[in-house]
């Protein structure tokens, strides 16, 4: 009754006056956890604001629907049970008399089972999602924490989504973290736990959870930072940001992104941070002030800086400093100067971009886990793009020298069950095997293929190559790559097959790539080996379970 009621109150105070009467704020007494709006892409966005007591909660842009909606998102009313909201809105009105309160979502009957929803990758329940930010481990859980526009499926609000997790692969979506203020939006950076107080924000035992953050205006990028006491659910924002302000020093806009680690040899913090043409990095006794104290150049965007043991020989280690296109150099850090030995090197290639590691990770688990974005289109739904599978960084020794490699955590082997093995067959055989199941929904295939002739062999998918080896030319899927043994005639893909992405990891990692699943059309062959006389040496299909359910 209370539902209905509040719907009746919006209409009438919207559809009953002249134009002026549509001019004035809207007030209305939370009362249930959600607050569902709708939206249509072919509106003009417009700026609303929440008031209360005439001061600003919120602002944001959204593209109100005035007819029937696309979509709808939500606002989590949890923080302002009680209190009276006063709504302002300076798009098309009309839209306003289908907002609504509600403990669900709208949509919620349907959620994580709508038709391109990604079934074991993360994506949030409605919005745009990018880089991944902040991603920490701390007393059991695993924090994700993301670009996001929570009011629309493109890109624009830009906060930081936040989502936890026991196992990096079954994941809980809370609310906002960080939301946009008078000084701008909420860019990319990374978060740390301040266990010896460094900064002064902890109380008594419990260590703050510190976010550090590009601000973005028209007029520049500055480096600000929040702090947590109860493990990232609510923020304080520091009240003397921003920490760096560098367009003057750098002559550009272009300085964002603050990745922020201990250094324990130096007792010191240290920040990367993307300034112009590369990788800054800065230095801090209190994560307060922070001190220049080099550059190196050739590297855009969300930067990363972090120690890897060689081969898994923990007294050999070297530095991997990492850019936003998955491109990396391999080197040396005393703690305040980064000094390259080898690269740009690349591991991964595809939908990824603006991959992170987790910090803090335990003593007793010394993983270095990647989570990268999967730039990977959502068709008709009311939420955007998604996050590939956590992937574990390991440095080996190749013939080529030090190289990264990549594998999905062990922690994926829970969700697949084995459904169809096949070996030393040829691919006609393989095929007839896999016949029967090219209805999968998603799936993940291994396999070993061992070519007769240098030409393409590979994998296809309803007609999409996701497998495509050219062996003459040194090209996997049109990316260049030589194999341990270069005159190997064999090729291992690892393949995991969600609703709407692809991911293949090549050689037990050591070259991964992603792609977008192409929509099934007329084609009706499900999985399908191709190539010239090509050997099946091994191939076993699972069954992946959904994260969801």
């Amino acid at each position: 009754m209370k539902l209905a009621f509040t719907r009746i109150v919006l209409a009438v105070l919207i559809i009953s006056g002249s134009r002026s009467l549509l001019a004035q704020p809207l007030s209305l007494t939370i009362t249930k956890r959600y607050l569902n709006l709708p939206v249509s892409q072919t509106q003009t966005r417009g700026t609303m604001q929440f008031l209360i007591n005439n001061k600003q909660e919120r602002s944001f842009k959204i593209r109100l629907a005035a007819d029937k909606p696309d979509y709808w998102v939500f606002c989590d009313m949890a923080a302002l049970q009680g209190k009276t909201i006063t709504i302002n809105y300076d798009g098309k009105l009309e839209g306003l008399s289908k907002i609504y309160q509600d403990d669900k979502i709208a949509g919620q009957d349907s959620l994580y089972t709508e038709t391109n929803r990604p079934q074991y990758h993360f994506s949030t329940r409605r919005g745009w999602i990018n880089d991944p930010n902040g991603l920490i481990f701390y007393e059991g859980e695993y924090h994700l924490f993301y670009q996001h526009n929570p009011y629309e499926r493109e890109w624009e609000n830009m906060s930081w989504g936040h989502a936890v997790s026991k196992d990096m692969i079954h994941w809980e979506e809370l609310p906002t973290a960080l939301s946009p203020d008078s000084m701008g939006t909420m860019f990319s950076g990374s978060t740390v736990i301040d266990y010896d107080n460094t900064a002064g924000f902890n109380k008594g035992s419990i260590p703050a959870m510190i976010a550090f953050f590009t601000v973005d205006n028209p007029e520049k990028q500055v480096q600000c930072m929040a702090y947590s006491l109860d493990k990232g659910r609510t923020w304080t924002k520091y009240d003397r940001n921003p920490l760096i302000d560098s367009k003057a020093k750098w002559s550009s806009k272009d300085t964002r992104d603050p990745r922020v680690f201990w250094y324990k040899p130096g007792n010191h913090w240290v920040m990367v941070l993307n300034e112009r043409d590369g990788h800054s990095i800065y230095t801090s006794r209190n994560l307060k002030e922070w001190t220049y104290a080099s550059h190196v150049t050739g590297f855009w965007e969300c930067p990363d800086l972090f120690e890897l043991p060689i081969d898994g020989d923990k007294s050999k280690t070297k530095w991997v400093m990492y850019g936003a296109s998955t491109t990396y150099m391999i080197g040396s850090f005393d703690g305040k100067t980064f000094t390259p030995e080898s690269g740009k090197h690349y591991y991964t290639t595809g939908t990824i971009y603006a991959a992170q590691t987790f910090a803090n990770m335990p003593e007793r688990d010394p993983r270095r886990i990647q989570i990268g974005w999967g730039r990977v289109p959502q068709p008709g739904m009311p939420f955007n793009h998604m996050m590939l599978l956590p992937t574990e960084l390991r440095l080996h020794t190749t013939k080529n020298g030090l190289r990264l490699s990549s594998v999905p955590v062990k922690e994926t082997e829970q969700l697949v069950e084995p459904i169809l093995h096949g070996a030393s067959l040829s691919a006609d055989d393989a095929n007839q095997k896999l016949k029967s199941f090219n209805q999968l929904d998603q799936f993940r295939i291994k396999t070993t293929v061992k070519l007769s002739h240098a030409t393409s062999a590979g994998l296809s998918l309803f007609g999409q190559r996701i497998l495509d080896y050219d062996l003459n030319a040194n090209l996997v899927n049109k990316v260049f790559y030589s194999p341990e043994n270069m005159t190997s005639m064999e090729l291992t893909a690892d393949i995991y097959v969600d609703r709407t992405s692809i991911e293949v990891f090549i050689d037990g990692g050591a070259y991964s790539y992603s792609m977008e699943r192409k929509p099934v059309s007329g084609n009706k062959e499900g999985l399908l080996f191709w190539g010239n006389r090509i050997d099946v040496k091994d191939f076993t299909l699972y069954r992946v379970k959904s994260i969801w359910k």
